[in-house]
């Protein structure tokens, strides 16, 4: 990181187009950090207030379009990323449906938070987007609007406070992956309680109630 934020500040003019580019990577999974890139961005931004425009814009767009780079890789190839190692390890078929519910239950509200929690989680929205066929339009202008809250919120933190807002944000995003751990589990054990009272209830029932 700190090498790249040497050669960003070194070539600044050349820094909205270099991030942008890192971003699309990102997209892949090659691991690219959104949140590094924002701090990036952000401080040359403070050293080239006449590039700030430029170096929100390169991070905002490359953030975004790397979603739908995320998305279609789901949409298009489906079931078969399983059959690649890195990617099954990364994202299991249990998390893929898990987050597709979250998707049918609250929706944008889903992109929005999710956007804001790290360790993979981002790209796991994405590819799970695509894998549940969810509607282009609507994921397309749902991620619009979250990237827009959550890149607008980190430029202007870091933008404004620099390095002393980075252990802030990483523990907040620590405690914001630790909750949505905490609702995964909690609709996984929910899930299960009630398929195993459902097995007990269809058990309970004799012959003629089944068939009925």
């Amino acid at each position: 990181m700190e090498e790249l934020i040497l050669y960003a500040q070194q070539h600044a003019e050349m820094a909205p187009w270099l991030i942008f580019g890192l971003l699309l990577l990102a997209g892949l999974n090659i691991p690219v950090s959104e949140d590094g890139m924002l701090f990036v961005s952000a401080l040359i931004a403070t050293e080239r207030p006449d590039l700030t425009v430029n170096l929100f814009l390169g991070v905002y767009l490359g953030a975004y379009f790397s979603d739908m780079i995320c998305y279609t890789l789901g949409r298009t190839m489906g079931p078969r990323l399983w059959e690649m190692k890195w990617f099954a390890r990364m994202v299991s078929r249990d998390k893929v449906d898990k987050i597709t519910d979250f998707y049918d239950r609250y929706g944008v509200l889903t992109l929005i938070c999710g956007r804001f929690i790290p360790f993979g989680v981002r790209n796991a929205l994405f590819l799970t987007a695509g894998l549940g066929k969810m509607n282009f339009r609507r994921f397309a202008l749902s991620d619009l609007l979250a990237a827009t809250i959550s890149c607008g919120v980190y430029f202007w933190l870091y933008l404004t406070y620099g390095r002393a807002v980075i252990e802030v944000i990483q523990q907040s995003n620590m405690v914001l992956f630790g909750i949505a751990t905490g609702f995964v589990l909690f609709f996984v054990i929910r899930g299960r309680l009630k398929a195993k009272r459902d097995r007990e209830e269809g058990d309970a029932l004799s012959p003629e109630e089944r068939e009925d």
